[in-house]
């Protein structure tokens, strides 16, 4: 079995960590894996990547048409919100670049989207491809007008149109015509959808575009030799962490400046947590906060994945307050190191945090829940023990790379 994974970048980004992460479960049970990719940062030969490279930023390399096609392919937000036209997260997907010509020359036995935005397979492309495709779903983008997200708005349940996130009014807009674009070049394609939290299979199937696709729900893998608990006050003595602290983490891409994340809810709750508990907070993936929180703060900026075992093994409580997610890699790495995780009860967190169990559920976008779910996990030594422990278990059970690796070859196998 040969198949050919499909992502924007490689190891830059949740998505793409998560199906790198596949890539390689899928070479330890012997599959044939390979992965093509718009942007290229690890060394791995077998992932493809671009041959006439420039440096971007942490050392990736863009193809520099692949730069061009990005650019070019958001052109039509600038009509909407010329201001926001780099920070938008809305995808058009629209113009032609022919890659189906490079997936078939490869002629994988099974083509494996993953994440393919910023320009890197347009939306007319996928029906080009002669090979059975799965597409895991990282976020809502398949299935909407452009939107990644799709914040209060349902529309995408119907056909898309006014869109509030272009700020628009009208019936018409960009997005009514992204979707009626992925209408007519999906319609009559059989493709295998897979999400990885059973909320994300409920929006697919929900919605319009792919209401009568086949649709399963498989989990991200995690390769749990290289997350795993390391003792407490090692990894605090190691990153110079307080030993007498409760220790809140708190972590994602652009994590204090993504509104989705919900530092600005995390800030609120540690706000009102008791001073009897002595907290202080650590926050990865930026080097800085903007907003200060009410307790001292670590900032560690980004961090690759073998720093982040000594992080999450070193805090007592990750806290992942967003507003919609689908399967955060953050909390399954933490609780795999045994920290048990608090989050609000949206999205996928149900999928991987059982409450009271392996952490806390709070209600959504509550923060006296919130603070009252952070203090709840470290409130007790005994307690604190019974949810490292539990939290391991659970990733264990549930998310082993191996077993999900295995999942998918099956899945390849049937098609």
């Amino acid at each position: 079995m040969k198949p050919l994974l499909l992502n924007t970048s490689d190891i830059q980004g949740g998505a793409a960590r998560a199906a790198y992460r596949l890539h390689q479960g899928l070479q330890q049970i012997d599959v044939e894996s390979k992965m093509l990719v718009q942007k290229k940062s690890s060394n791995d030969n077998s992932v493809i990547g671009p041959k006439t490279n420039i440096k971007g930023p942490r050392s990736s390399t863009w193809n520099i048409m692949a730069v061009g096609r990005y650019l070019v392919d958001r052109l039509p937000l600038i009509y909407y919100d010329p201001h926001n036209f780099k920070q938008i997260d809305w995808s058009p997907q629209w113009l032609p670049n022919n890659i189906h010509r490079k997936i078939n020359k490869l002629n994988p036995d099974v083509v494996h989207f993953h994440w393919i935005c910023q320009g890197f397979v347009p939306v007319q492309e996928v029906a080009k491809i002669k090979q059975p495709i799965v597409w895991t779903l990282h976020d809502m983008w398949a299935f909407t007008g452009g939107c990644h997200y799709n914040g209060t708005c349902d529309r995408y349940k119907d056909k898309c149109g006014s869109c509030p996130q272009l700020g628009s009014n009208k019936e018409n807009d960009l997005s009514k015509r992204v979707w009626k674009h992925k209408k007519e070049c999906w319609d009559d394609l059989d493709f295998t959808v897979v999400t990885p939290s059973h909320w994300l299979a409920n929006c697919a199937r929900s919605s319009s575009l792919f209401e009568d696709k086949k649709i399963e729900v498989i989990p991200n893998g995690l390769d749990l030799q290289k997350f795993k608990p390391v003792a407490k006050d090692e990894a605090r003595k190691a990153l110079n962490l307080p030993l007498d602290k409760n220790l809140i983490l708190f972590g994602a891409l652009n994590s204090t400046q993504d509104k989705r994340k919900g530092f600005q809810y995390l800030k609120s709750a540690i706000s009102i947590l008791s001073e009897d508990l002595d907290f202080e907070a650590i926050v990865f993936g930026n080097s800085s906060g903007g907003d200060q929180l009410d307790i001292p703060v670590n900032y560690m900026g980004r961090l690759p994945d073998n720093m982040l075992t000594s992080i999450y093994s070193a805090a007592d409580v990750f806290v992942a307050p967003s507003v919609q997610d689908n399967l955060p890699n953050t909390i399954m790495e933490s609780l795999a190191c045994g920290t048990p995780s608090v989050a609000f009860d949206i999205g996928g967190m149900s999928d991987m945090i059982v409450h009271k169990e392996n952490g806390y559920l709070a209600k959504p976008f509550d923060v006296e829940d919130l603070a009252k779910g952070i203090e709840w996990v470290v409130e007790q030594d005994q307690r604190k023990k019974y949810l490292s422990e539990a939290s391991r278990k659970y990733v264990e059970n549930n998310f082993e790379l191996k077993s999900v690796a295995k999942q998918y070859a099956d899945l390849y196998s049937k098609l």
